[in-house]
């Protein structure tokens, strides 16, 4: 079980990988960013070097919005962490597509190959056209929850007990023993959205939440939401951001970059993509989802990267993601234009503004007491 942000910890940062085609924006922009295993190899290095400490693999199983090819996100996460030392790789997974006493194997196993650097990202789904394409049958908003919350509870007991038995309403164990297990410390657990079911599913089995993004404001309202929930179950789980950063040497550099972004978006796609997750929000009892409150602008990013507002200065950046951090963020997720890079800017130049906000924070804190 993992602890909430205090203000001594060091706020971590992650990047989506680019394991899909068509980059991180819907847009018609250049992107100098690959989906290719020799590109994602590279940037994984980079990564490392500068200062990432997580790497986000995209679980996709059919084209849209730009996304042509898709490389399956296990086997890619375990090819970057063969190519790589410290970088820990979050593997996406679907359950309904994925058994967990598959997805327990393979992830034990990657655990010992790679010295306990995978994790796994339980992705409940929202894009029935996807599922209708492969087969899987679709359940209903908050059913894909209690599905999801299930296959996490299955994963941690097959990880951590022998002879594991399970009674659920869509999976069931007698007496499993898996061997060898996972060494520790145990895999993490990440999950992410923003309903109601999301959030307490959160508050109960999950190490990791993540939500699009967001205003500080409007993310401490959610971080105050499932804390709350957790305490009340005994649980305790941090939380991570979606930001897309348009990080450059002036402001107007970079907010010239967005306006680009946005002027060269897909309109078609955009429209379409936000038809779809709309309307899986509004199965949810409160008819609202990740992206109910999602402008055409917000949309051309997949999780609302540009509401977090990384565009600027290094400075500027690096201010705003400690006001994330403040807001009770202990993890930024980062999507960027061209990859290899700007991950590389952004280690050299916005991460050690950040520790130094971070630093001169803690002093103040200490000086307050």
């Amino acid at each position: 079980m993992t602890v909430s942000n205090t203000a001594n910890e060091a706020v971590k940062f992650a990047y989506w990988v680019p394991n899909v085609s068509g980059g991180l924006v819907i847009s018609n922009i250049e992107q100098r960013t690959s989906w290719t295993i020799e590109y994602n190899r590279k940037l994984a290095q980079i990564a490392e070097a500068s200062g990432f400490e997580y790497a986000l693999s995209q679980i996709r199983f059919t084209a849209g919005y730009g996304a042509e090819f898709q490389h399956e996100s296990v086997a890619f996460s375990h090819a970057l962490l063969e190519s790589t030392t410290t970088l820990k790789v979050i593997a996406a997974l679907l359950p309904g597509p994925w058994n967990p006493a598959l997805a327990a194997k393979q992830i034990a196993t990657i655990n010992h190959l790679t010295n306990g650097r995978v994790a796994v990202n339980i992705v409940s789904g929202w894009f029935r056209g996807e599922f209708a394409a492969i087969g899987e049958h679709w359940l209903d908003h908050d059913e894909r929850y209690r599905r999801s919350e299930e296959f996490i509870r299955a994963l941690r007991g097959i990880w951590t007990e022998d002879n594991f038995t399970f009674r659920g309403d869509f999976y069931r164990f007698n007496e499993y023993s898996l061997k060898p297990k996972p060494i520790d410390p145990q895999p993490e657990i990440f999950q992410g959205g923003s309903s109601r079911a999301a959030r307490d599913m959160a508050a109960r089995v999950s190490d990791w939440y993540f939500t699009n993004g967001n205003t500080p404001a409007e993310i401490r309202k959610q971080v105050d939401d499932i804390q709350s929930k957790a305490r009340e179950n005994g649980h305790s789980v941090r939380v991570g951001v979606n930001a897309f950063a348009i990080v450059r040497e002036t402001e107007e550099e970079a907010k010239a970059v967005l306006a680009e972004i946005i002027e060269k978006a897909n309109p078609d796609a955009v429209k379409a993509f936000g038809h779809e997750v709309k309307n899986a929000g509004k199965a949810s009892p409160e008819g609202e989802g990740n992206w109910a409150k999602s402008s055409f602008d917000d949309l051309v990013q997949y999780n609302d990267g540009f509401r977090s507002n990384l565009i600027g200065t290094p400075q500027q950046v690096a201010e705003r993601v400690v006001e994330l951090k403040r807001a009770g963020a202990d993890l930024i997720l980062l999507g960027f234009l061209h990859f290899q890079e700007e991950v590389e800017y952004f280690g050299k130049h916005v991460i050690p503004l950040v520790r130094e906000l971070e630093e001169a924070g803690s002093r103040q804190a200490v000086a307050a007491e």
